[in-house]
């Protein structure tokens, strides 16, 4: 984008992002620069068609320019926004965490259908906070409590629970040891699953700017969930559950896992694309 002296309005603006962005790399280029010059003006979409022959003003252009520059870089949208719509709420997101996927929802869901009347709550791997805030909104009569392994993490874990009204226990530590000695209702976990020779081939948005411990699963993408359903036993009550988001494809193994483990009650649920995105299973189903 020129930075010399002319006119560039709302219309014009967006058709030169649109084929910019597009260049670079990005997908649905057209939404996301509505989404930017949104960001930079103060408008709402609606606002931007209603003002298409309308100047930018130095400020807004200025403030636009540097958006799209990030986003050519492919910084995910998110990053540069400073946020991220989950479960019907805003959360914030920076380098530090995972930004929340609409898929990440039906672990919500099947946690919610699955334990409904649960007391106490687990979340492992919490990063953003958004599936134990979200839980705590859903199960309002439960004590939710959310571990990290980053600090850095649950500082905005922490500053998106304040902002949601959300009263959830935030401690720091490697999956159970914050824990110890506690047993649970539910126990859910949305933990690194990709393979180690996949992490390279993933999109820069993802591969460049999410943190890699919430990416990294190991050689198969399964170093974490044996870890976890090997402990978990130990930390749920009698009837309780222990739910997994996961990756494509990994469903027959997290299922096997927890066969072997003594899990009962197994169920594998699919996302609204319909691949198997939850697997979990009852401890000493009743």
């Amino acid at each position: 984008m020129s930075t010399e002296a002319e006119t560039w309005t709302t219309l014009k603006v967006l058709t030169w992002t649109v084929g910019y962005l597009t260049e670079k790399g990005v997908e649905n280029a057209r939404r996301e620069a509505e989404w930017l010059l949104c960001e930079a003006t103060g408008l709402d979409r609606i606002g931007l068609y209603l003002n298409f022959d309308k100047p930018l003003q130095d400020g807004e252009l200025a403030a636009y320019r540097s958006m799209v520059a990030r986003r050519g870089k492919r910084e995910p949208l998110q990053h540069i926004l400073g946020n991220q719509e989950f479960d019907g709420r805003e959360f914030v997101v920076t380098k530090d965490v995972l930004i929340p996927r609409y898929d990440t929802e039906t672990l919500l869901e099947e946690a919610v259908r699955q334990a409904p009347q649960a007391r106490t709550v687990l979340d492992i791997g919490t990063g953003s906070g958004c599936i134990a805030i979200s839980l705590a909104h859903r199960l309002p009569q439960a004590q939710i409590t959310a571990v990290d392994l980053s600090s850095d993490a649950l500082a905005i874990a922490r500053l998106n629970a304040e902002r949601n009204n959300a009263a959830v226990e935030f401690l720091l530590g490697s999956f159970f040891q914050p824990v110890t000695g506690r047993r649970f209702d539910l126990i859910v976990s949305n933990p690194p699953y990709i393979t180690r020779a996949d992490l390279d081939t993933l999109q820069p948005e993802v591969r460049d700017f999410e943190p890699r411990l919430a990416l990294d699963g190991g050689v198969d993408g399964l170093d974490a969930y044996r870890a976890l359903v090997s402990e978990a036993p130990g930390y749920l009550e009698p009837g309780g559950w222990l739910l997994f988001e996961i990756g494509a494809g990994q469903d027959k193994d997290l299922a096997g896992l927890l066969a072997d483990a003594g899990f009962g009650a197994i169920v594998t649920v699919p996302d609204s694309a319909g691949i198997i995105r939850v697997v979990g299973g009852q401890w000493h189903a009743v």
